[in-house]
């Protein structure tokens, strides 16, 4: 079966998978709106995970993680974004884990959402679902 030959997602499949990406779209731009004024609290608690308390390197993660986020959102373009916050979400797992975060709780946060943005985009996604045909 080629991509173009994909059956589509039911309904259900289709809208739980546009949640799941919007769950993450939306967390996304929270997290990247706080960081471009940024809020005194982000660049605080970026002193003990070894990130400098300065606005631009706040501002640098925030402009990159909504870029990555667009591009997530947009059909087009979704896969690219989804590759780039997974790497967003790498750096944030090794950051936490340099540093000794708790395993479950900070550390694979981002493996959490990883698997939720993977979920999401391979339920709305015919030709990821071509590429990855988990059941014949």
């Amino acid at each position: 079966m080629s991509i173009s030959e994909t059956a589509p997602a039911s309904s259900g499949a289709l809208w739980t998978g546009r949640v799941l990406s919007g769950i993450i779209v939306l967390f996304m731009i929270f997290d990247g709106a706080i960081k471009l004024p940024p809020l005194d609290i982000v660049t605080q608690t970026m002193v003990p995970l070894g990130w400098p308390a300065d606005a631009n390197v706040a501002r640098m993660l925030g402009i990159i993680g909504l870029i990555s986020t667009a591009l997530y959102a947009l059909p087009r373009t979704s896969v690219i974004g989804a590759i780039l916050l997974t790497a967003y979400m790498g750096g944030a797992i090794a950051t936490n884990a340099r540093v000794g975060n708790p395993l479950f709780s900070h550390t694979l946060f981002g493996v959490y959402l990883g698997v939720v943005l993977w979920a999401g985009l391979f339920l709305r996604d015919p030709r990821l679902r071509a590429l990855l045909p988990f059941s014949r």
